[in-house]
Formats: structure tokens, sequence, C-alpha cells
């Protein structure tokens, strides 16, 4: 059965601001477009039933029934946040979607609890450079929004190198950059992985008023962030306050 569904961003706004950072940062969009196709033809390239088109739409559905009808508060982990965060949010029923890297606190916390806050873990949002907790989601078979960018052909091709040769590889669904309609990807908008997030959140249907920020700053490079330039990170996270500004969602 073939399931069609689309992920729309939820204001246009969110894919215009991408070109914005690529003049920004003097970044051709050539880049963003070879990326995506290598690794729109990769995943389809393999075996992996979970991973063929269909199924990858399949994938966002299971994500929406999961994310959008039941309701939950969903806690976006930033590369800021801390165990004590995860720690409190575990008294409720609150849902965990990872901004890449941030995943890695799960794994820091105390083996009494690291298992419960990995069962409320929804999906990872990933661009491939999150490191160990990247890998480690991964292994756990947990959803990975891959997405593909102009610089990261290295690392998706890495990480999906891994998932292929686990028992079972985790569902994928994959994101671009760019204004191009490419199909079977999709562009909710945003910028880092961490707005990323909330975009995907949005363009599933989730509210504001159901989405949690743990680990969010702008003013600091998180523990989480994997290797990166911290000058020019902070930079970048200005841009995802432009974003998260124009959902409308306060950090």
């Amino acid at each position: 059965m073939s399931v069609e569904i689309d992920l729309l961003p939820h204001d246009n706004q969110l894919v215009q601001i991408q070109e914005q950072v690529r003049n920004f940062f003097n970044w051709d969009v050539k880049f963003d477009i070879e990326s995506a196709i290598q690794l729109l033809s990769t995943v389809e390239s393999t075996r992996i039933e979970n991973w063929t088109r269909s199924q990858r739409s399949v994938t966002v559905a299971n994500l929406r029934r999961r994310l959008v009808l039941r309701e939950s508060k969903i806690a976006v982990l930033g590369a800021a946040v801390e165990e004590s965060e995860i720690i409190s949010m575990l008294e409720s029923p609150t849902l965990f979607v990872a901004a890449d890297g941030a995943v890695g606190v799960l794994s820091s916390l105390p083996d009494s609890i690291s298992e419960r806050a990995w069962s409320r873990l929804v999906c990872v949002v990933s661009d491939a450079d999150g490191g160990v907790g990247t890998i480690e989601a991964v292994k756990r078979s947990i959803p990975i929004i891959l997405h593909a960018h102009g610089d990261n052909i290295s690392s998706w091709r890495n990480l999906l190198g891994i998932a292929v040769n686990i028992p079972n590889p985790p569902r994928l669904v994959l994101t671009h950059q760019t204004s191009e309609n490419i199909d079977g990807m999709y562009n909710p908008g945003g910028f880092t992985d961490g707005d990323r997030a909330i975009c995907f959140l949005k363009a599933l249907g989730v509210p504001n008023e159901r989405i949690l920020l743990l680990g969010t700053r702008t003013d600091i490079v998180g523990k989480w962030s994997g290797v990166t330039n911290p000058e020019e990170k902070l930079i970048k996270l200005q841009w995802m306050a432009k974003v998260l500004d124009i959902i409308g969602i306060k950090f």
C-alpha cells in the first residue's frame, strides 16, 4: 500500500531563510542540490526495504501518528541539554526528538533511567555529524531524519555505512535545503539541526504549545555540538534564533 504524505513548511519564510543563509556565508546552492541528489540515490540503491520511497512515506505517517495524534508534549533536545532536564521530563509522559548529537545525553544518564529515556525518543534530526550519540541512535534503530547539505556528503555516507551493516537499520526520512522539488525528499525549512527539528514538527502538524525546548542556546556552543568551529557556530545559532522567531517559539 502506497502512503503519500507531504511535509510542507509551516511558513514559506522557513525555506526562504535558507537562501539568506547561503548568501550570508557565500555558499553555492549547487552543492546543496548535489548532496541531496546523491543522498537520495544512495538510499534508494540499497536493498533495505524500510528505505524504499514508499516505506519512507510510511515512516512519516508513523511519526505523525506518534507525535501529533497522541497529543503528548514533545521536548526537542538541543546541544546544550543537561542530564537534569531529561530526568525532570521523565516525570511526565513527554516524548523526545533529538537534534543530532544531543541524543548523546540519554546515554550519559545513570543506567537505572537511561533506558527509560531512550524509550521516549521518537526520532533524531541529523545532518550526520553528531558523533557517538547519533551512531548509538542508529544502532538502536531510532528513526533518523537525515539531512543533505553542501558539505556533509562524507558524513552521511559514513552514517549510512554504519546503518546498512546492522541487523535492523533505522527507518529514514530524507530532507534537503533547496527550493527544488525533489521527489522522495522533503524541505520543511530551517537551517541548524535544532531549528530543523522544530520545523519538522511543525510540518507534521504539532502546535507550538506542545513543543518544549531543552538545551536550545544562542549564547554558547553546547557540549553535544560535536566537532565545530565555535565562532562560526555562534553565528549559525543566530540564524537559528531567526527561524524560531518565524515559527513563534520562545526559548
